[in-house]
């Protein structure tokens, strides 16, 4: 036995339209003509972030290569463990700001430029624990504001930073952690 067709809600478009729709501007991909955010701050500020992500992944590797001294060991662990996670959140950025329509600027020139952190290496073990505490601290607020900016305009992308904003806290965390009961410098 058929079901008989439901009547339209007004409330969603209708199945011939959607098709219709979707085979209309197909070289734009993900980005539909619903997509109700400013497309091209979003990938600005995604680049922001995706620029950040690299600096950040330079310092934590330098503070990796160059750490010394009788506690380093488990530092430099915490900065490897780190700059891998910061690279993970550079290809997830990479990745939406194609989705978006957008190119990631990988350009080395362009990086520190756009970067909300600095490029700060620090002397001492403890400056380099202080350095990468507060470029957390950085990239906390600039996902935090991100994340208000694109509330619920962009879902798919509010969830890709709130989930990069949870790990940046944890790692914020880690390094007030460590701060706590330095005894060495």
């Amino acid at each position: 036995m058929a079901t008989a067709a439901k009547p339209a809600d007004k409330n969603f478009t209708d199945v011939a339209t959607l098709r219709a729709q979707a085979r209309k501007h197909i070289e734009d991909g993900a980005v539909t003509k619903t997509y109700p955010a400013d497309r091209e701050l979003i990938v600005g500020k995604l680049q922001e972030s995706l620029a950040t992500e690299w600096v950040c992944v330079l310092r934590y590797l330098r503070h990796y290569h160059t750490a010394t001294g009788m506690v380093s060991e488990p530092i430099k662990a915490h900065f490897l463990e780190h700059a891998n996670a910061e690279q993970a959140h550079a290809m997830m950025l990479a990745e939406r700001i194609v989705q978006l329509g957008g190119e990631p600027d990988l350009n080395p020139d362009h990086l520190t430029k756009l970067s909300h952190a600095e490029y700060r290496e620090g002397k001492t073990l403890k400056d380099m624990v202080k350095e990468d505490l507060v470029a957390e601290r950085i990239a906390i607020d600039s996902y935090r504001e991100l994340i208000d900016y694109v509330g619920d305009r962009d879902t798919t992308t509010k969830k890709l930073l709130m989930h990069i904003l949870e790990q940046e806290e944890e790692h914020a965390d880690e390094f007030s952690d460590l701060l706590d009961g330095w005894e060495g410098e």
